[in-house]
């Protein structure tokens, strides 16, 4: 069988806050709780949440910028440590949500997209010109541009270069952390269309991490919805959205303003996530919750089953028909 693209086990992230006179942590937060999911090959796994819920600290450690606390990482089925980047660059590569910050500003562009494929690949100078020409024409990019450097370009040229130095590695995996949340509406719909192409001419496989709910709707296989730091919901996407079994989740759908629908305010407690250093006991989302009991408040939910490949971590999940 075809191992999956993507495999996680109890990965966890925890980070110290100040020290004693010793050097010891006064305290910890714990960014990422432990988190189980598997990312078949050539799907899109959107990851959607509140700012501050661990996300971006998720697709760091998925590409080595942070050593997990926990857990494991399997890539097309084998097992990547930190000590070795190369083994992660050849496998997996992150792109960025801010394009022109993302570049090296005193390298041209082709210095840029040449570096994996000296450092990675080990190709001589004939053959980085060939994948170079062959990535820009994939990428819709002339050649000309190679010569020029980051601050020349718009944001949405930028993002292009920026997925075509992915490319170069050659990973068939791809970390996308708000890959248009910076560009115009029109540039977005330019970007995400050429990701469409790419992913079905390169056989890719994408985590796609973004707070605009219609966008990762539409470009995603599964969606996994994240809490506090943990995976709250997880299932199809044209269920997860349209069919919530997680209250969290239903807030989410209904704070996404939507043309033509009268702006109103979500049914929820409070609007402020749990203190990360006195986390509540329970549930993270009780205080929230209307649907929560004492149960709630003294014992954390797992994930469970509440339909075909639909899981949620919930006492009291909402029926399909709520």
């Amino acid at each position: 069988m075809t191992p999956p693209a993507l495999s996680l086990t109890d990965l966890s992230k925890t980070f110290p806050v100040g020290r004693t006179l010793f050097g010891t942590p006064r305290a910890s937060v714990k960014a990422v709780h432990p988190i189980t999911l598997t990312v078949p090959q050539g799907q899109t796994l959107g990851i959607v949440g509140e700012s501050g819920c661990g996300k971006s600290t998720l697709a760091r450690m998925l590409v080595g910028l942070l050593e997990p606390t926990t857990g494991r990482i399997e890539i097309e089925g084998a097992a990547l440590d930190t000590a070795d980047p190369a083994a992660f660059g050849k496998r997996i590569q992150y792109i960025f949500q801010d394009p022109i910050s993302s570049l090296n500003p005193r390298k041209t562009i082709r210095q840029i997209v040449e570096t994996p494929l000296k450092r990675l690949h080990g190709l001589d100078r004939a053959a980085r010109a060939a994948r170079i020409s062959e990535i820009f024409a994939s990428v819709n990019l002339r050649e000309e541009f190679l010569d020029r450097y980051p601050h020349e370009f718009s944001g949405g040229q930028a993002q292009r270069i920026g997925i075509a130095r992915a490319l170069a590695a050659n990973a068939k995996t791809l970390i996308l952390d708000e890959p248009v949340s910076a560009l115009d509406v029109s540039v977005q719909a330019q970007v995400l269309n050429l990701l469409a192409d790419l992913k079905r001419e390169f056989g890719l496989t994408y985590l796609f991490i973004s707070h605009d709910l219609a966008v990762v709707e539409a470009v995603s296989d599964r969606i996994a919805v994240l809490y506090f730091g943990s995976v709250v919901e997880i299932g199809p996407a044209e269920r997860v959205f349209r069919t919530p079994r997680h209250p969290y989740t239903r807030l989410l759908a209904d704070s996404a303003p939507v043309v033509g629908r009268p702006l109103t305010a979500p049914e929820a407690k409070g609007t402020e996530l749990p203190d990360p250093l006195d986390p509540p006991p329970g549930c993270a989302f009780a205080a929230r919750c209307p649907r929560a009991s004492g149960r709630c408040r003294t014992e954390a939910p797992a994930l469970a089953a509440v339909g075909p490949d639909h899981e949620a971590a919930c006492f009291h999940p909402l029926e399909a028909a709520d």
